[in-house]
């Protein structure tokens, strides 16, 4: 669905985000574990997207600062992984994003990379939504489990405030009782109607939150079918983790899909972004 609203287009290096031109690919580990295993997953899907014709931006995170226990593994660190993510950019060409938790992390990562990321837990932290505006860099915030899609705009406004609106809006799920997420598509086209580019992380929005106990757990067999409905609703964006051997990573694993799924996936996803932009929803309904 084209949105008839006023949209944004976001421009990062080669790469644009709208609304209602054809879907970006943000995709990548959870974590940095090694320099050769991020330069490895970066080449195959730079490679994957490049050959479906789908522009490409790859996310890993050096500090998984949100994990539900103390056993959980957090990266490689602020120094090395920042490293890492200037080799991938400067070897594929592509443009890289990672998240940010405190102000300092904030302005380290906003030297380097193209695409600040603002977790969802830290959605409506004011000083770091100012931090990340600041930096000039295109802020990507993923909206809380507990809040509603028309919140949004009060949290992009914390950035735009700073005279930079270079942001983007992602749907993770919702908390649905406990250690469950439910999507509720009607927030996609609620949140454009922001008129900022929204992104559908499917990967996340099949996490069962602490469902292992100490590590979360999920269940990436659905990840490809929310990840269709998404694009048959419109966004400018979609979000999937992706691993090499997702059964034996450090985090996130149960919903990282494998690698051969990728290309079928986005092959998928383009006929569908094409039919869904296709017209706007009045016209046809």
């Amino acid at each position: 669905m084209a949105v008839a609203t006023p949209q944004k287009a976001v421009t990062v290096g080669s790469v644009t985000f709208d609304n209602n031109a054809p879907f970006v690919l943000i995709a990548g580990p959870c974590q940095i574990e090694s320099r050769e295993h991020a330069l490895k997953i970066a080449a195959f899907l730079s490679e994957t997207a490049k050959a479906a014709g789908v522009p490409f931006v790859f996310k890993a995170s050096y500090d998984k600062a949100n994990r539900t226990s103390l056993k959980g593994t957090r990266g490689v660190g602020i120094e090395a992984g920042l490293s890492i993510l200037a080799e991938v950019r400067d070897r594929l060409g592509c443009p890289v994003l990672t998240d940010v938790h405190d102000i300092e992390q904030t302005r380290r990562a906003g030297e380097v990379v193209d695409i600040l990321q603002i977790p969802a837990f830290l959605c409506r932290q004011t000083d770091l939504l100012l931090a990340a505006g600041e930096t000039g860099k295109a802020v990507n915030i993923k909206k809380g489990q507990f809040l509603a899609p028309w919140d949004m705009q009060n949290v992009a406004d914390k950035v735009a405030s700073t005279g930079n609106d270079r942001v983007l809006l992602t749907d993770r799920g919702t908390s649905f009782g406990y250690g469950a997420l439910i999507t509720d598509f009607r927030g996609l086209p609620t949140m454009a109607e922001t008129g900022y580019p929204v992104v559908f992380d499917a990967t996340h929005s099949v996490q069962e939150p602490g469902g292992r106990g100490s590590s979360s757990g999920g269940k990436r067999v659905f990840a490809p079918a929310l990840a269709r409905a998404a694009v048959a609703v419109g966004c400018a964006a979609v979000f999937v983790e992706a691993h090499d051997d997702p059964d034996n990573a450090p985090s996130d694993g149960p919903n990282m899909l494998p690698l051969p799924w990728i290309a079928p996936l986005l092959s998928d996803l383009k006929a569908l972004d094409a039919v869904a932009k296709g017209r706007t929803l009045t016209e046809a309904y």
